[in-house]
Protein backbone atom coordinates (compact mmCIF):
# COMPACT_ATOMS: atom_id res chain seq x y z
CA UNK A 1 0.00 0.00 0.00
CA UNK A 2 1.21 3.49 -0.81
CA UNK A 3 -0.27 6.67 0.18
CA UNK A 4 -0.12 9.90 -1.89
CA UNK A 5 0.81 7.44 -5.05
CA UNK A 6 -0.88 9.80 -7.55
CA UNK A 7 2.54 11.69 -8.20
CA UNK A 8 6.28 11.87 -7.33
CA UNK A 9 7.47 9.41 -4.71
CA UNK A 10 4.42 7.65 -4.34
CA UNK A 11 3.74 7.10 -7.82
CA UNK A 12 7.66 5.73 -9.09
CA UNK A 13 7.38 3.78 -5.59
CA UNK A 14 4.23 2.28 -7.17
CA UNK A 15 5.43 1.95 -10.51
CA UNK A 16 8.75 -0.05 -9.01
CA UNK A 17 7.01 -2.88 -6.97
CA UNK A 18 4.27 -3.39 -10.05
CA UNK A 19 7.49 -3.74 -12.26
CA UNK A 20 8.52 -6.00 -10.12
CA UNK A 21 5.39 -8.68 -9.81
CA UNK A 22 3.97 -7.21 -6.94
CA UNK A 23 0.19 -6.94 -6.46
CA UNK A 24 -0.35 -2.62 -5.24
CA UNK A 25 -2.92 -0.71 -3.38
CA UNK A 26 -2.35 3.13 -4.58
CA UNK A 27 -4.53 5.45 -2.46
CA UNK A 28 -4.80 9.44 -3.01
CA UNK A 29 -7.56 12.46 -2.94
CA UNK A 30 -7.48 12.92 -6.82
CA UNK A 31 -9.30 10.34 -8.61
CA UNK A 32 -8.75 11.17 -12.03
CA UNK A 33 -5.48 10.70 -11.28
CA UNK A 34 -5.35 7.63 -9.44
CA UNK A 35 -7.03 5.95 -12.61
CA UNK A 36 -4.17 7.45 -14.49
CA UNK A 37 -1.87 5.36 -11.97
CA UNK A 38 -4.12 2.03 -12.52
CA UNK A 39 -3.80 2.42 -15.86
CA UNK A 40 -0.09 2.61 -16.19
CA UNK A 41 0.49 0.32 -13.55
CA UNK A 42 -1.73 -2.27 -14.96
CA UNK A 43 0.69 -2.73 -18.24
CA UNK A 44 2.38 -4.80 -16.02
CA UNK A 45 1.01 -8.34 -17.07
CA UNK A 46 -0.12 -10.80 -13.92
CA UNK A 47 -0.47 -7.92 -11.47
CA UNK A 48 -3.41 -6.79 -9.67
CA UNK A 49 -4.18 -2.99 -8.43
CA UNK A 50 -6.43 -1.82 -5.72
CA UNK A 51 -7.23 1.88 -5.78
CA UNK A 52 -8.36 3.77 -2.85
CA UNK A 53 -9.86 7.32 -2.79
CA UNK A 54 -8.99 9.26 0.26
CA UNK A 55 -7.60 11.72 1.91
CA UNK A 56 -5.46 10.75 5.04
CA UNK A 57 -5.97 13.94 6.72
CA UNK A 58 -9.45 12.80 7.51
CA UNK A 59 -9.59 9.91 9.99
CA UNK A 60 -12.64 8.41 10.22
CA UNK A 61 -12.71 8.50 5.94
CA UNK A 62 -9.06 6.26 6.08
CA UNK A 63 -10.50 4.10 9.00
CA UNK A 64 -13.75 3.43 7.20
CA UNK A 65 -12.07 2.60 3.60
CA UNK A 66 -9.72 0.52 4.64
CA UNK A 67 -11.47 -1.15 6.85
CA UNK A 68 -13.95 -1.91 3.92
CA UNK A 69 -11.25 -3.26 1.69
CA UNK A 70 -11.85 -6.70 0.30
CA UNK A 71 -10.61 -9.95 2.16
CA UNK A 72 -8.08 -10.19 0.17
CA UNK A 73 -6.16 -7.14 0.10
CA UNK A 74 -5.79 -7.53 3.64
CA UNK A 75 -3.07 -9.14 3.58
CA UNK A 76 -0.49 -6.01 3.12
CA UNK A 77 3.45 -6.99 3.46
CA UNK A 78 4.50 -3.24 3.05
CA UNK A 79 2.98 -0.10 3.73
CA UNK A 80 5.12 3.36 2.17
CA UNK A 81 3.65 6.10 3.81
CA UNK A 82 4.48 8.45 1.65
CA UNK A 83 1.88 11.21 1.60
CA UNK A 84 2.96 14.61 2.76
CA UNK A 85 3.66 17.93 1.78
CA UNK A 86 5.74 21.48 2.52
CA UNK A 87 3.25 24.62 1.98
CA UNK A 88 5.16 28.15 2.16
CA UNK A 89 8.40 29.30 3.22
CA UNK A 90 7.47 32.04 5.89
CA UNK A 91 8.94 32.97 9.23
CA UNK A 92 7.60 32.12 12.26
CA UNK A 93 6.20 35.26 12.95
CA UNK A 94 4.55 35.78 9.30
CA UNK A 95 3.75 32.00 8.79
CA UNK A 96 0.07 31.07 7.18
CA UNK A 97 -1.42 28.81 9.76
CA UNK A 98 -3.61 27.54 7.45
CA UNK A 99 -0.21 26.39 5.89
CA UNK A 100 0.46 25.11 9.60
CA UNK A 101 -2.47 23.41 9.69
CA UNK A 102 -2.35 21.95 6.49
CA UNK A 103 1.43 20.15 6.96
CA UNK A 104 0.77 18.95 10.40
CA UNK A 105 -2.38 17.17 8.96
CA UNK A 106 -1.05 15.10 6.40
CA UNK A 107 2.67 15.18 7.43
CA UNK A 108 2.10 13.53 11.00
CA UNK A 109 -1.54 13.01 11.60
CA UNK A 110 -2.02 11.40 8.05
CA UNK A 111 1.05 8.77 9.05
CA UNK A 112 -1.12 7.98 12.05
CA UNK A 113 -4.13 7.55 10.89
CA UNK A 114 -2.65 5.19 7.92
CA UNK A 115 -0.61 3.44 10.16
CA UNK A 116 -2.96 2.79 12.83
CA UNK A 117 -5.39 1.39 10.12
CA UNK A 118 -2.89 -0.99 8.83
CA UNK A 119 -0.31 -2.07 11.42
CA UNK A 120 -3.23 -4.89 12.58
CA UNK A 121 -3.29 -6.38 10.11
CA UNK A 122 0.37 -6.96 10.07
CA UNK A 123 0.57 -7.69 14.16
CA UNK A 124 -1.59 -10.33 13.40
CA UNK A 125 0.35 -11.78 10.65
CA UNK A 126 3.88 -11.45 12.63
CA UNK A 127 5.49 -9.84 9.42
CA UNK A 128 5.49 -6.36 7.27
CA UNK A 129 7.28 -3.83 6.52
CA UNK A 130 6.77 -0.04 7.21
CA UNK A 131 8.49 3.20 5.26
CA UNK A 132 8.06 6.46 6.64
CA UNK A 133 8.89 9.17 4.06
CA UNK A 134 10.89 12.00 6.05
CA UNK A 135 12.89 14.43 4.66
CA UNK A 136 16.72 15.71 5.38
CA UNK A 137 14.62 18.82 7.24
CA UNK A 138 13.77 16.24 9.65
CA UNK A 139 17.60 15.85 10.69
CA UNK A 140 18.57 19.25 10.43
CA UNK A 141 16.22 22.96 10.58
CA UNK A 142 16.58 25.61 8.21
CA UNK A 143 15.35 29.25 7.78
CA UNK A 144 12.01 29.75 7.17
CA UNK A 145 11.73 25.56 7.32
CA UNK A 146 9.69 26.08 10.88
CA UNK A 147 6.65 23.74 11.09
CA UNK A 148 7.93 21.80 7.81
CA UNK A 149 10.94 20.90 9.83
CA UNK A 150 8.92 20.36 13.08
CA UNK A 151 6.61 18.16 11.22
CA UNK A 152 9.58 15.67 9.40
CA UNK A 153 11.32 15.49 12.48
CA UNK A 154 8.12 14.62 14.41
CA UNK A 155 8.47 11.26 11.60
CA UNK A 156 11.80 11.01 12.10
CA UNK A 157 11.05 9.89 15.60
CA UNK A 158 7.67 8.62 15.16
CA UNK A 159 9.76 5.99 13.00
CA UNK A 160 12.15 4.87 15.58
CA UNK A 161 9.03 4.77 18.57
CA UNK A 162 7.22 2.50 16.08
CA UNK A 163 10.58 0.09 15.42
CA UNK A 164 10.45 -0.16 18.93
CA UNK A 165 6.54 -0.67 19.51
CA UNK A 166 6.59 -2.82 17.03
CA UNK A 167 10.21 -5.20 17.75
CA UNK A 168 8.20 -8.28 19.38
CA UNK A 169 5.70 -8.39 15.65
CA UNK A 170 8.69 -8.86 13.91
CA UNK A 171 7.79 -5.90 11.75
CA UNK A 172 10.57 -3.71 10.05
CA UNK A 173 10.27 0.39 10.06
CA UNK A 174 12.27 2.02 8.15
CA UNK A 175 12.72 5.94 7.99
CA UNK A 176 13.38 7.49 4.09
CA UNK A 177 15.04 11.12 4.30
CA UNK A 178 15.38 12.34 0.64
CA UNK A 179 17.40 15.38 0.00
CA UNK A 180 16.52 17.88 -2.71
CA UNK A 181 14.53 16.24 -5.00
CA UNK A 182 12.76 17.31 -8.29
CA UNK A 183 9.07 16.60 -8.06
CA UNK A 184 5.99 18.50 -7.52
CA UNK A 185 7.38 18.74 -3.87
CA UNK A 186 8.54 22.59 -4.93
CA UNK A 187 5.81 23.62 -6.88
CA UNK A 188 2.88 22.74 -3.89
CA UNK A 189 5.11 24.89 -1.60
CA UNK A 190 5.33 27.57 -3.60
CA UNK A 191 1.13 27.32 -4.80
CA UNK A 192 1.86 26.63 -8.54
CA UNK A 193 4.87 29.38 -8.25
CA UNK A 194 6.84 27.43 -11.06
CA UNK A 195 9.16 30.28 -11.49
CA UNK A 196 10.06 30.37 -7.22
CA UNK A 197 10.43 26.37 -7.36
CA UNK A 198 12.54 25.93 -10.31
CA UNK A 199 14.74 28.46 -8.48
CA UNK A 200 14.79 25.56 -5.87
CA UNK A 201 17.18 23.72 -8.37
CA UNK A 202 19.25 26.22 -9.53
CA UNK A 203 22.73 24.97 -10.69
CA UNK A 204 22.22 20.77 -9.22
CA UNK A 205 21.49 17.75 -10.49
CA UNK A 206 18.50 16.68 -7.96
CA UNK A 207 17.07 13.32 -6.89
CA UNK A 208 14.64 11.91 -9.15
CA UNK A 209 10.94 10.58 -7.76
CA UNK A 210 12.49 6.91 -9.29
CA UNK A 211 15.96 7.61 -7.23
CA UNK A 212 13.87 7.37 -4.27
CA UNK A 213 11.98 4.64 -5.66
CA UNK A 214 14.73 2.20 -5.97
CA UNK A 215 16.22 2.77 -2.68
CA UNK A 216 12.75 1.70 -1.08
CA UNK A 217 12.25 -1.28 -3.32
CA UNK A 218 16.54 -2.10 -1.95
CA UNK A 219 15.29 -2.09 1.42
CA UNK A 220 11.75 -3.67 1.17
CA UNK A 221 14.33 -6.48 -0.58
CA UNK A 222 16.70 -6.87 1.65
CA UNK A 223 16.78 -10.65 3.43
CA UNK A 224 14.30 -11.41 6.08
CA UNK A 225 16.89 -10.88 9.28
CA UNK A 226 18.13 -7.30 7.54
CA UNK A 227 16.22 -4.07 8.75
CA UNK A 228 17.31 -1.00 7.45
CA UNK A 229 16.14 1.76 9.87
CA UNK A 230 16.94 4.78 8.57
CA UNK A 231 18.69 6.03 5.30
CA UNK A 232 19.01 10.00 4.11
CA UNK A 233 19.80 10.54 0.45
CA UNK A 234 21.21 13.68 -1.16
CA UNK A 235 22.13 14.07 -4.58
CA UNK A 236 25.81 14.74 -4.96
CA UNK A 237 25.65 18.36 -5.00
CA UNK A 238 24.21 18.71 -1.85
CA UNK A 239 25.88 17.47 1.71
CA UNK A 240 23.34 18.65 4.05
CA UNK A 241 20.51 21.60 4.23
CA UNK A 242 23.30 24.49 4.22
CA UNK A 243 25.83 23.24 1.73
CA UNK A 244 25.25 23.08 -1.89
CA UNK A 245 27.45 23.17 -4.45
CA UNK A 246 25.68 24.73 -7.15
CA UNK A 247 27.20 25.39 -10.69
CA UNK A 248 27.69 29.34 -11.49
Amino acid sequence: MITGATAGFGRATAKKFAENGYNVIITGRRTERLDEVKKELGKNKGIKVLTLNFDVRKRYEVEDIINEMPDEWMNIDILVNNAGLAVGLDPIDRGNIDDWDRMVDTNIKGILYVTRAVVPFMVARKTGHIFNISSIAGKEEYENGNVYCATKHAVDSLSRSMRIDLLKHNIKVTNIAPGMAETEFSLVRFKDDRKRAKEVYRGVDPLTAEDIADVIYWCATRPPHVCINDITITPLQQANVHHINRRQ
